[in-house]
């Protein structure tokens, strides 16, 4: 745990009650800070009691004496219109923060020689499969590396503060608009496409709240973006433009004269203006496809400046396990893999998984985010043998592919069993793909529980399939 020292003999109130905000309740209260706790959900008001705090609805706050309102990300801010504690803080000059700002300013207060390094990553899609790497090839060349933030542990549940370590933090677009401190020695930023535009009042918005992960750097740090797409080039000549930060370019398809990039899988460093091959990523099970190659030069871009040796950063990329419900293959029956990627919650991010394979039985669906067209990917459409869509969007999906072999699954059960049926009768090659392309929330409570219910569907797939395709593996 970080205690939150900054706030000693200081009131807070902590509103959302989930992992993070029960860890920042904890955190406070172990710098020395009284924290006043609530959340609109009973069983999360229950889980607070048990740790020892007394939930008080925010009619009962000591308004005049609060320091600050920490906010669960997932309350809205801004946009679709402020949650009504947000409005009653504004009217009482109280000022509202998240868990990251807490972090920041308890890093910031530390002796400049004994304050831990800070790599942020943001992006619409692949941060939390490069925060994961990130944090395993530090780790696995002997740096201290701490994961947390839209990843893992809470961020206020990591170990203390200390000179050496580094933590890997991702972070959300919500969480980057609670920011206001933050400084990060490295600041990452992947790529950017539409998504959560209800949430920050259109693309505009959103690009402004990413771009808050720069706030503050200085000549001294490093930004690595992504320079994949047309917003995110205009944002590396921006960052170039605004100061001495060393920034570096990283890409999945082009060559730089000078940054990281991959070309069709293999992945060069060219941060001394001379092109040098670091290695082939396709032999790397778990970063499959352009979007994984991106990572990776991300990836070693920011665990170069910590380990000098760039065949110790590739022999750690090799080692990666991949993260759970993004491109996880399952389970392999005969000539047919079982990927799960139900992580990939808009358009772009089911994109890039629809690209890394062929002959595919793709299940897709649920409740499509604002902004999102499935006609996007139509580009895509040879590699699709038959879709089974599920959830609210099944209809728009239905017509957006109507040139594509299909069926209305209806849930995800019965889905996985048409899509394991006919890719093993084929006897080819084949994968069956959860690749939804939408937020889960019309019949899961997230997208991990999305996931979990496609292995739990996919294991049990009998024996009886096994003679159909050979054995299971």
């Amino acid at each position: 745990m970080i205690p939150v020292t900054p706030y000693a003999d200081k009131t807070v109130a902590v509103f959302g009650l989930g992992v993070s905000g029960l860890a920042t309740a904890k955190a406070l209260a172990a710098g020395g800070a009284t924290a006043i706790v609530w959340d609109d959900g009973e069983g999360a008001r229950k889980k607070a009691a048990e740790a020892g705090f007394e939930p008080t609805p925010p009619a009962d706050w000591p308004w005049d004496k609060l320091a600050a309102l920490v906010l669960s990300p997932g309350v809205p801010l801004t946009h679709p219109k402020p949650h009504p504690v947000v409005k009653k803080a504004h009217t009482e000059n109280v000022r509202v923060i998240g868990d990251i700002e807490l972090l920041a300013e308890t890093v910031n207060a530390a002796p400049a020689a004994e304050r831990p390094k800070i790599v942020a990553i943001t992006g619409t899609n692949g941060k939390s499969t490069t925060t994961a790497l990130i944090g395993h090839i530090l780790n696995a060349c002997g740096v201290t590396a701490h994961i947390g933030g839209n990843i893992g542990e809470a961020m206020l549940n990591l170990p203390k503060p200390r000179r050496g370590a580094v933590y890997v933090l991702e972070l959300s677009s919500y969480q980057l608009d609670l920011a206001h401190s933050l400084k990060a020695d490295i600041a990452v930023w992947l790529n950017i496409s539409p998504d959560h535009l209800d949430r920050h009042g259109g693309i505009d918005g959103y690009v402004a709240a990413k771009k808050r992960i720069f706030r503050n750097q200085t000549h001294d740090d490093v930004c690595v973006i992504g320079v994949d797409d047309d917003r995110s080039q205009s944002v590396c000549t921006e960052v170039v433009a605004a100061n001495g930060r060393r920034v570096i370019p990283v890409s999945s398809g082009a060559a730089l004269g000078r940054g990281v990039f991959a070309v069709d899988g293999v992945l060069f460093s060219s941060l001394d203006y001379k092109a040098q091959e670091v290695g082939d990523l396709t032999d790397a099970p778990a970063l499959q496809g352009a979007h994984n190659w991106q990572n990776a030069a991300a990836a070693f871009a920011v665990a170069h400046t910590f380990v000098s040796q760039a065949d110790d950063v590739l022999a750690a990329m090799m080692t990666f396990p991949g993260l759970p419900h993004r491109m996880e293959e399952v389970r392999r029956i005969g000539n047919v893999k079982f990927i799960n990627d139900s992580k990939a919650t808009n358009i772009e991010a089911a994109s890039k998984a629809l690209a890394a394979y062929r002959n595919i039985y793709w299940i897709a669906g649920g409740k499509a985010k604002d902004g999102d067209d499935p006609a996007a990917l139509g580009l895509l459409t040879p590699r699709i043998a038959k879709a089974y869509f599920i959830g609210e969007a099944a209809g728009a999906f239905a017509e957006a592919f109507e040139n594509v072999p299909q069926e209305k699954s209806g849930d995800l059960s019965r889905a996985v069993a048409a899509a394991a049926q006919d890719a093993l009768a084929a006897g080819s090659e084949a994968v069956v793909l959860l690749s939804p392309a939408c937020a889960s929330f019309d019949q899961f409570t997230n997208f991990t529980v999305r996931g979990d219910a496609f292995r739990d569907a996919v294991l049990a797939i009998g024996s009886e399939a096994n003679g159909a395709g050979g054995a299971a593996a």
